[in-house]
This record gives C-alpha cells, structure tokens and sequence, in this order.
C-alpha cells in the first residue's frame, strides 16, 4: 500500500555535507571497534557478533520508541552496526569459510530483498518517509545489511584482491566522488544514489580503520585499535556538537507549506 503519514518531521537526520563525514567516521569507528573486542580482546567473531548484534537490538529499540529525533541516540545506532557488520562479515569469512565474495553476495541478496519487501509496504525506500515505527524497522534493517555488506566488500578489495588499505580506500573514494558527480551533474534517483552512498562509505571506512590500527608490516600505521576507536569516537561527538543537527522533513511538509 502507498506511504502515508501525516508527520512532517522524520526521526533521522538531514542528508547534508556533516552526515556524511560523521557517517564516514562511524564506519571506520565500527571497524577499530569491532576489531579492537573480536581480536584484541579475542573474544572471537561468534561472541563478539552477539554481543554486537544485542547492543544493536537494543539501540533501535530506544530509537524506534523515541518521540523525536535525538542526534546521539540516532548515531549510537549507526555505530552499533558498523560494528556488528565488522564482526558478522569476519564471521562469515574466517569462522564458516564463506569467503569475502560468497558473503558479500549473500549480503547483497539480503539487502536487495530487505529494501523491496520495504517498497512494497510503503511505496518508497527514500529515507525522508522514515517517519513511523514501521517504517524506521525497514530503514534499520536495510542499513545493518548494507553495513554489513560494506565491510565484506572493503576487507575483499583490501585483503583479497591485494589492493591494500591505502589503495582499496582510493577505489571506494573514487566511487563515492563518482556517486557525488551523479547527484550535482545528473538527474539520477536521488534514493538510489544515497543507498549507493550509504554503502559505499562502509568499505571506505572499513579500509581506513585497518589503515590505522594494522602493523607497518602490513602497511598499517600501528595505532592499536583501542586508541584508534577513542580517537574516532571523539571526533564523532565533537562533530554531533559541532555541525548542524537536525531532523529531515517528510514529504508532507512541503504539501504544508
């Protein structure tokens, strides 16, 4: 059946210039941060994926059950998938042996089937008609899927095909400047473009977080992943409070004005 929602203001935030830096950081933040409990603390990809996927379950519950867009809250969840997605696609790889490839297009299928299940319900996957519980459960769906999906692809670019970090982070760069070049030159789906945003800023985070906290031997910079997520997590707050934060309105606010 079509969307329909009489509220004018959505539970998510903007798409502007400062979410997508705060989205690029989160990223790499969950990649550190997932790192930082599977391998430095070895708790193991099985343990760490549920402890991930438990901390994720219950922030977009709160979130879900929140009256009004609330800036931290909203990027504690995104954080809480970047890092579940880290550990889940680890999982897939290392423990079941599926492969970066094999996993990343079980996770496409996933994430494709996810936002069509989302189109037929409300007749739109744009994020600016996330604006009942509903329909935000699709949203966070979709995102820890493509999430997910991102650090398959990003670990497969960086590991697999021996890229590097510093070369697989250019390739996703390159992708996302190509996607940017779409959305000011061309008149393509403004919703396509920014699942396809969304999801490439995970590889690029993905390959930047190994970047920072792997040994030079390995053409990292050795930061250790505790004191690279520190880093990262401050730089996300100090965004939150620093940049424009504010709710995206729903479509109906421009019948409205």
């Amino acid at each position: 059946m079509p969307f329909e929602n009489s509220d004018t203001i959505t539970k998510v935030p903007a798409v502007t210039l400062g979410f997508w830096i705060i989205k690029i950081i989160a990223t790499t933040l969950g990649e550190t941060g997932g790192d930082a409990v599977s391998m430095t603390l070895n708790w193991g990809y099985a343990l760490s994926s549920a402890l991930f996927i438990g901390i994720f379950v219950v922030a977009v519950v709160a979130q879900i059950a929140a009256k009004r867009f609330h800036p931290f809250l909203y990027w504690a969840v995104i954080i809480a998938t970047t890092t579940a997605g880290t550990t889940v696609a680890d999982f897939a790889d290392r423990s079941l042996g599926i492969g970066y490839p094999g996993g990343a297009l079980i996770l496409f299928g996933c994430l494709m089937v996810s936002l069509g299940v989302w189109y037929r319900q409300a007749g739109s996957i744009a994020v600016e008609t996330v604006a009942s519980p509903g329909i935000e459960m699709f949203y966070w769906i979709a995102i820890l899927f493509s999430q997910t999906l991102g650090t398959a692809l990003g670990d497969w670019m960086a590991d697999s095909n021996g890229l590097g970090y510093e070369r697989g982070a250019l390739v996703f760069a390159v992708g996302l400047m190509a996607v940017a070049a779409a959305y000011f030159l061309t008149s393509a789906s403004r919703t396509l473009l920014f699942w396809a945003a969304f999801i490439l800023t995970r590889p690029l985070g993905a390959t930047v977080g190994d970047f920072l906290d792997k040994p030079l031997a390995n053409g990292g910079l050795a930061f250790g992943r505790f004191y690279a997520s520190a880093i990262l997590a401050a730089l996300i707050v100090g965004l939150i409070v620093l940049l424009p934060q504010r709710a995206g309105k729903h479509p109906a606010a421009a019948l409205k004005t």
